[in-house]
């Protein structure tokens, strides 16, 4: 799977790049025919490639959501670092996987499988690659978010819109936008309970007249505690993977 997404990922940055017909050791090598200019360029455009792959990843993919939902509830309960980054982002990058599984699978079987074979040139492979994020990303953002950029686009004499397809330049930054809402959406409604037990320690110390004693000292054992009890990690991952479409 990862071997697949990283792939994806080069198809997608740069479709020009002959991956297909060209070995790693054939584009790092230097010409003996002199064409050193070709290979500098070609040099420079895989390096970009690798990259610019991560950032990829968190643009076209259910990752940022994920990542802001976590982030949120460590926030909500009071724990400045555990679960630490690392397993936060380990976390979403692998429910990112699983969320994606379908479309990367058929990115694959449609178009990169048929270009490593040579069955298809680049020109053919990269749209074919691409649709499957494309209607991932449509399915999931919001008609509000894809207005706005349309709009702006509209306003700067640009048309932006093919058909019946919107160009990648808006969809993009649109499914960012509606992500991070969403995320955000999520997290609101991971820190009402928190607040509430936060409010309800609050009260009892002040009126026991602990003014020197932080709430948050009585509070943190008692979210963790909430929040095992109601085996949150299982609720909170379940309901992310099912709010994808």
């Amino acid at each position: 799977m990862i071997r697949k997404l990283l792939l994806l990922a080069l198809f997608l940055a740069l479709p020009g790049v002959a991956l297909a017909q060209q070995s790693p050791a054939q584009l790092l090598n230097v010409p003996v025919d002199g064409s050193a200019a070709s290979w500098i360029i070609r040099t420079f455009g895989l390096l970009t490639i690798l990259s610019v792959a991560p950032g990829i990843l968190v643009m076209v993919t259910s990752f940022p959501r994920f990542l802001i939902a976590f982030s949120i509830l460590r926030s909500g309960m009071g724990l400045a670092s555990t679960p630490s980054n690392m397993v936060l982002a380990s976390l979403a990058l692998f429910m990112t996987f699983y969320v994606m599984s379908p479309t990367l699978d058929r990115a694959w079987k449609e178009g990169v499988q048929p270009l490593m074979e040579n069955r298809l040139t680049e020109e053919q492979a990269v749209p074919l690659i691409a649709e499957p994020f494309r209607g991932f990303m449509m399915a999931n953002t919001r008609d509000k978010d894809i207005t706005l950029f349309v709009d702006i686009a509209r306003e700067k004499g640009q048309d932006v819109v093919l058909g019946d397809k919107i160009e990648y330049r808006v969809l993009i930054p649109a499914f960012m936008l509606s992500e991070i809402r969403r995320g955000f959406e999520i997290g609101f409604l991971i820190l009402l309970p928190f607040l509430v037990i936060d409010m309800v320690v609050a009260t009892i110390t002040m009126a026991m007249g602990m003014m020197m004693l932080p709430p948050t000292a009585i509070s943190l054992p008692f979210k963790i505690l909430f929040f095992v009890l109601i085996d949150g990690w299982n609720l909170l991952v379940g309901s992310l993977v099912r709010s994808f479409v």
